[in-house]
């Protein structure tokens, strides 16, 4: 199949795009051959965009749950919860997501998710997905009936996360095929998910029935690891021609929002506590014989660090492996930490957005330091790679938000939060794609209606979308 892409708007020319089987078989002023002709009219013709971190089953699962973003304080969450329930609740537990009590002037506690749920279970899971609110039902139907204040975390956490999951394969399929729609109405071409489960059988199921919207690298994680080995699934090997086995993920340490990021320095105010450093959930004795088994086996290691001191030891561990491959996050580093990145062949894969949302927990909790938290400009500087992502549902699946946070470090109409750690829009654009517009190229594209180069932060975050095309075949066309 043949289509002819008209007028497209190409590094300043208008040229026509032929495509072809899947690949971009000519550029420039085309005549009729027979192709379906598609006129763009003038916009801007881009790679296809990748989002390099999604949680893919929890960002489709929570576009259906109650929403707690707006909550600032643990009284709000539970009066949002009082009012779902008192409209009618049929599921049990009642599920919501995205609460961030790093700032809140009162504590997450299962009395006050007692008082406004009126004995019906309730989950209430934090936006960085590293914490569970629970109610006293709740906790009983999850196995932690004596937790005192139904904050659970990290470990804890995601069982209770991975529980909570527990939803029809065939219901969860439509709403992950919905989640690729919406995806790709945003220009998105591939994901990179690093859902926590066995995500070869759920892939290879979804892609059975019917789910073609996206590119899918999924990831492996530590309790996985050798059945994947033992399938003799390496790094790159494709399943079928959209789905494509991706890296190790091991987390080493938590978050920022929760203070279980794991730092050199203590955090304000955890005087005392058991873990006032934060928690480091695979110390090096055990991250370092995890890395060599994967790497040995061909599936790369994915490291989660978010804490100075966390990234420190990842990067140590790749170093003492002699082996490259990828930190998550990477938000709070140490100075020296920065050049170790390209020295070692490690990946960023960074998260914009969340600068936009954790600048003031960043500032309360790790004062003093926020010149080299999410520090990409220094990044870049120091020779790394960048790989952007948006950690979805943590942030929104939509590379466009991503790429303004990038480059203007800045939303809601307050001032850029240090602005020397921007980065260019084709810095940012190319750590968000993995083709070319050229010849020869897999025919991953989108066109958009303005041009990113000429954006403001602002312009780019709601950046209009007019078609998305994937190996060819468009997933998204609005002309």
């Amino acid at each position: 199949m043949s289509t002819l892409l008209r007028n497209a708007r190409l590094d300043g020319a208008i040229v026509d795009v032929l495509v072809r089987d899947g690949r971009i078989t000519r550029i420039g002023a085309l005549p009729a051959e027979g192709a379906r002709e598609v006129d763009l009219d003038g916009r801007w013709l881009l790679p296809g965009m990748w989002d390099n971190h999604v949680h893919f089953t929890q960002y489709a699962m929570v576009r259906q749950r109650l929403d707690l973003a707006g909550a600032e304080s643990a009284a709000q969450a539970a009066a949002l919860v009082a009012e779902a329930v008192a409209a009618g609740v049929s599921a049990t537990p009642l599920i919501g997501y995205g609460f961030r009590d790093g700032l809140w002037p009162d504590a997450p506690d299962r009395d006050l998710l007692d008082q406004a749920a009126g004995g019906h279970p309730v989950a209430l899971v934090s936006a960085d997905l590293h914490a569970v609110w629970l109610n006293s039902a709740a906790l009983e139907l999850y196995g932690h009936p004596d937790h005192p204040s139904g904050l659970l975390q990290e470990d804890e956490a995601f069982e209770v996360t991975r529980l909570i999951e527990d939803t029809p394969p065939e219901v969860l399929d439509e709403w992950a095929r919905s989640a690729g729609r919406a995806a790709a109405e945003r220009g998105v071409v591939g994901i990179v998910d690093l859902e926590m489960q066995w995500n070869l059988d759920t892939w290879r199921r979804r892609s059975e029935n019917g789910f073609d919207a996206l590119r899918v690298e999924f990831g492996i994680y530590s309790e996985h690891l050798d059945r994947a080995i033992d399938l003799g699934l390496r790094t790159g090997d494709r399943v079928n021609d959209l789905i494509t086995v991706g890296m190790y993920k091991v987390l080493t340490d938590g978050s920022l929002n929760t203070r279980t990021a794991y730092c050199h320095d203590p955090y304000p105010g955890l005087e005392g506590h058991p873990h006032p450093r934060g928690l480091l959930t695979v110390p090096p004795e055990q991250l370092r014989p995890r890395m060599r088994r994967a790497s040995e086996a061909g599936i790369v290691p994915d490291v989660h660090a978010i804490g100075d001191l966390a990234n420190t030891l990842a990067l140590d561990a790749f170093e003492a492996l002699g082996i490259g491959g990828r930190i998550e996050h990477a938000q709070l580093l140490s100075e020296s930490d920065f050049p170790r990145f390209a020295q070692l062949g490690v990946v960023a894969s960074v998260q914009p957005e969340h600068a936009m949302d954790d600048r003031d927990i960043a500032e309360r909790y790790w004062p003093g330091k926020t010149s080299r938290a999410f520090a990409f400009r220094s990044l870049l500087d120091a020779g790394a790679e960048l790989a952007l992502g948006s950690d979805a549902p943590v942030s929104p699946l939509d590379p466009w938000v991503t790429i303004a946070a990038a480059v203007g470090r800045s939303r809601d109409g307050r001032e850029p939060w240090h602005p020397e750690q921007t980065i260019g829009i084709d810095a940012a654009l190319a750590a968000s794609t993995r083709t070319r517009v050229e010849v020869g190229e897999v025919a991953d594209l989108v066109a958009v209606e303005r041009d990113p180069r000429a954006s403001s932060s602002a312009e780019l975050a709601t950046m209009p979308v007019a078609a998305t095309m994937l190996s060819g075949r468009f997933t998204h066309l609005t002309l």
